[in-house]
């Protein structure tokens, strides 16, 4: 059973956009892409909202997430969110796959 979060980031104006390209740009969600137990990674914009950002985690289990949450990245995500000032609401469902 994977696990899958929906993280929405909020920011002033385009800023949570400006964090999804610089978390592409710097490497460091090609750097969450490839840590054990990481099964999708991807950032959305919605229509509707031009301040917010969605990104889809999908994880093997609750381990994988554990451990990303002590990973080197995490420390990289947790700057950048102080850089770009922008703050995060986390959705965490169980999926049971068919």
């Amino acid at each position: 059973m994977s696990i899958t979060l929906n993280v929405v980031y909020k920011g002033e104006g385009s800023s949570a956009k400006a964090f999804a390209e610089e978390m592409e740009k710097s490497g460091t969600a090609g750097e969450v892409r490839r840590e054990d137990g990481c099964i999708e990674y991807a950032y959305f914009l919605p229509l509707s909202d031009d301040g917010c950002v969605l990104l889809l985690e999908r994880w093997r289990d609750q381990a994988a997430i554990d451990a990303h949450k002590s990973s080197p990245a995490m420390k990289k995500i947790a700057g950048l969110k102080e850089r770009f000032g922008v703050s995060t609401e986390i959705r965490k469902y169980h999926c049971c796959e068919g």
